[in-house]
């Protein structure tokens, strides 16, 4: 057997190897997920009742929801325990992707995407909580105390999901903005500086991400733009004294390139620096 083939045959094993454990991981994952499904699904309508509290505590006395579709009463619940399991199973999840890419990572990435993970699950969490105690009763508040006296309200359940879990979805993913933070400025593609200058942009772009995440109403668009700008502030703390050295290295560079720009070399010392250079090469064509 060549060369050639003996490689293409390693290369083959090796790409089976990674499919093999990706789909071990898979299974881990989706495992994860049934396990918390089955666990909580015999408490579907009492997850789905503490759930809609912060609706059904400002609604009339003699008002309920509804459900419009015939199967609402069954798939509804269903669906709010199937996304609540993947929900809860997201350390599960982030922890077999993690596992399974780590092996690639340079230690360096490694000490970094670590403590990265773990945070950015700790603020989804606190997102989708912020969500259900400061931003739902303020929301539900507000809409059932606007109409008008004579509409009768009484919200389908199923719509009410959506509406939960598109809220859910935004701040959970509004809360994440630290971890980008750093993670732009850990590759390099910005500095702590540089982010602070274009503040501006970053509160007009936090409004625009609440009025893209939320419903249509000021209100939460108001309380998710603000924890953005909060939480901006917080990633750029953290990636200021995260990077500290590096950031104090790239100022010193520029203070040196700032004094030779300021002090050009004459030419004795030109001469002296290409002397040196040939010195330097003859010596090791000599070693060579």
């Amino acid at each position: 057997m060549s060369e050639e083939e003996k490689a293409e045959e390693s290369k083959s094993g090796s790409l089976m190897s990674h499919l093999v454990e990706l789909r071990d991981r898979v299974v881990r994952m989706v495992v994860a997920v049934l396990v918390l499904f089955l666990g909580m699904f015999y408490w579907a309508n009492e997850i789905y009742i503490y759930l809609a509290e912060p609706l059904t505590r400002h609604l009339p006395e003699d008002a309920t929801m509804i459900a419009i579709d015939v199967a609402s009463p069954f798939l509804t619940p269903f669906k709010l325990v199937l996304m609540l399991a993947v929900f809860l199973a997201m350390p599960v999840i982030l922890y077999q992707m993690w596992a399974f890419v780590a092996p690639g990572l340079y230690a360096t990435e490694k000490r970094i995407a670590g403590p990265l993970l773990v945070s950015s699950i700790l603020l989804f969490y606190a997102g989708v909580a912020f969500a259900y105690y400061a931003v739902f009763p303020l929301v539900f508040g507000f809409f059932t105390s606007v109409g008008p006296e004579i509409v009768n309200i009484s919200t389908d359940i199923g719509r009410y999901l959506d509406f939960v879990l598109a809220l859910f979805f935004g701040f959970g993913l509004a809360f994440e903005v630290p971890i980008a933070t750093i993670i732009l400025v850990a590759i390099g593609f910005t500095t702590p500086k540089k982010l602070s200058e274009k503040r501006p942009y970053v509160i007009v772009g936090a409004f625009i991400c609440g009025m893209l995440l939320t419903p249509p109403d000021v209100i939460s668009q108001v309380l998710l733009a603000l924890p953005m700008w909060i939480l901006f502030e917080a990633g750029l703390i953290a990636s200021a004294i995260i990077f500290k050295d590096r950031e104090e290295a790239e100022e010193d560079d520029e203070l040196d390139e700032d004094a030779a720009a300021d002090h050009p070399l004459t030419d004795e010392e030109m001469e002296a620096e290409l002397d040196q250079a040939e010195a330097d090469e003859a010596g090791l064509d000599k070693n060579a």
